[in-house]
């Protein structure tokens, strides 16, 4: 089997960390990278013994597929000039800037009939792969995703730096079109706003209260899910996942416990899924890589990218118009 040749845009901090990865995944060759900071790219060059292309054109002409690493702002250029040339791609999140963007990204997609790819993360963290077979259909949904400030990422608000890892989350589990969303945000140091605080209420009855911060003491990033009979908790900072649920008989469970209850007595079991110790960057990229060597629409695609951005974008429509009520 031939090398699938890849090639990288951008490689700041999580750049470089896609550089370790791609260097222990199978069937691949890094071609090289493309980063307009000479300096850097220099550095990294030669650290890493990967060749530094001075275009875009140059790297998309001598690989087969791009991953696109750059900053929020030039996702969709980069992606353009891919796809026209009919490249896969994978980009991080979020896909791009504009909700004209990520439509017109859509129909570019389809033309080039490649894999596309969008850097949604957490939907490869070993906590939220645990709890897969849990059969989950929540219908309360909590989560707080909580960082310390960093320059990086904060181009783009925290609704799409943080929050859009938690929406498409959601959308993935939450097999319903969204009703009604109500959203509050505070823009503390940034033009933009760095806390906010989200309802999303979905057609089939489902509540979602999400909080993300980029303005915090300490880190979080936890979902609580709430259904029938079960409770389902997820760690994705300390990747580790926990169920409550109501026991059947045939469980087979580690540890159980008996609660009062106005209709007699009731067994709780805890179940503590095995979790794996796996890069969840590594995982997504090879995900990719299988995407593409399967001919499969990527595990998130565009239309995962898509959605996720439309619900992004609906949040902050009403944080912008809640500030410019209180304004007035």
């Amino acid at each position: 089997m031939s090398h699938l040749r890849i090639g990288i845009f951008g490689v700041g901090y999580l750049g470089k960390l896609h550089i370790d990865h791609w260097l222990t995944i199978k069937n691949v060759q890094l071609i090289g990278f493309y980063d307009p900071n000479k300096a850097t790219a220099e550095l990294v060059s030669s650290k890493y013994n990967v060749q530094y292309f001075d275009t875009p054109e140059a790297l998309i002409n001598a690989c087969d597929a791009v991953d696109i690493v750059a900053p929020t702002p030039f996702h969709y250029e980069l992606c353009v000039l891919a796809l026209r040339k009919g490249k896969h791609v994978f980009v991080e999140k979020p896909m791009v800037n504009t909700m004209q963007e990520a439509q017109e990204l859509v129909k570019l997609v389809r033309e080039a009939n490649v894999v596309f790819q969008v850097g949604h993360v957490e939907r490869f963290n070993p906590a939220f792969l645990a709890v897969q077979n849990l059969s989950l259909k929540p219908m309360f949904i909590e989560v707080h995703r909580l960082a310390q400030f960093n320059p990086r990422g904060t181009e783009v608000s925290v609704i799409l730096d943080l929050m859009i890892h938690d929406i498409d989350v959601i959308l993935s589990i939450v097999k319903s079109d969204v009703k009604h969303i109500s959203a509050s945000g505070v823009a503390v140091v940034t033009d933009t706003p760095d806390i906010a605080n989200v309802r999303i209420e979905f057609n089939n009855g489902c509540v979602a209260n999400l909080t993300s911060s980029r303005m915090s003491m300490k880190k979080m990033r936890k979902m609580r899910l709430f259904q029938k009979d079960m409770y389902v908790s997820i760690d994705f900072l300390n990747k580790k996942a926990e169920a409550l649920k109501l026991k059947e008989s045939g469980d087979m469970d580690a540890f159980s416990f008996d609660i009062p209850t106005a209709k007699g007595m009731k067994t709780i079991a805890v179940i503590q899924p095995v979790i794996k110790e796996e890069s969840a960057i590594q995982k997504e990229l090879q995900s990719f890589v299988h995407s593409i060597e399967s001919s499969k629409h990527a595990v998130v695609n565009e239309i995962d990218g898509l959605l996720a951005m439309e619900v992004a974008h609906q949040i902050l429509d009403k944080i912008t118009h809640a500030s410019a009520s209180i304004n007035m």
